[in-house]
């Protein structure tokens, strides 16, 4: 099993050291060529509106939009989510477009730009959660609201003061947080298990 961590801006770093930690083979992604052979890749936070600028010049766009609709897993962290989301509240175009949720983009403002909580995230207890000028979710799309099956609903995993901060739709699991930034691996683990159940 190898995991793909992209690696055209932003914390991948952080990344990779957390799956050096569990001992899972990963390799850093950085153009299209890349992309063959992973089985999950980790979209880090950074800047979301550089990242997509670059997998577009890189024409990593849209094969890597492909790949995540056909269930490569991915495991997306702050600007991550932003790529993911199929809507970015401040009417900026979707970048992959693949999960049907509404971000709001630096959602806490400037005085709350970033800061730390511990929370719940289903099936994980008292996880450290640390936020750095980071987006929420505002709005997901369920069978409730459509006529959409149920293998397509999109799965609250957490919520800090009434606001959305993790979700999973199918094998896109987005965090408004940072698990990289800190000691705790159960987030990432909790990713490979995900990745593990794909093969």
């Amino acid at each position: 099993m190898t995991i793909g961590v992209l690696a055209v801006q932003g914390a991948f770093i952080e990344h990779e050291q957390m799956l050096v930690k569990l001992g899972i083979p990963c390799i850093e992604i950085g153009k299209k060529e890349d992309l063959s052979g992973i089985d999950g890749i980790i979209l880090p936070g950074g800047e979301s509106t550089v990242q997509g600028q670059l997998l577009e010049k890189l024409d990593m766009k849209e094969p890597l939009r492909a790949m995540i609709k056909n269930g490569l897993p991915v495991l997306a962290t702050c600007a991550g989510l932003i790529l993911l989301a199929e809507n970015i509240g401040e009417k900026e175009a979707p970048h992959l477009g693949t999960m049907p949720v509404t971000v709001r983009r630096n959602a806490y403002g400037r005085q709350l730009s970033s800061f730390m909580t511990t929370a719940d995230v289903k099936g994980i207890e008292d996880y450290p959660m640390v936020f750095i000028r980071a987006p929420y979710i505002t709005d997901v799309k369920n069978t409730d609201d459509t006529n959409m099956a149920d293998t397509d609903s999109v799965t609250i995993l957490s919520e800090v003061d009434g606001h959305i901060v993790a979700a999973q739709y199918q094998n896109q699991i987005g965090l408004a947080f940072h698990p990289e930034m800190t000691d705790d691996t159960r987030i990432h683990q909790y990713f490979i298990e995900l990745v593990q159940s794909c093969h």
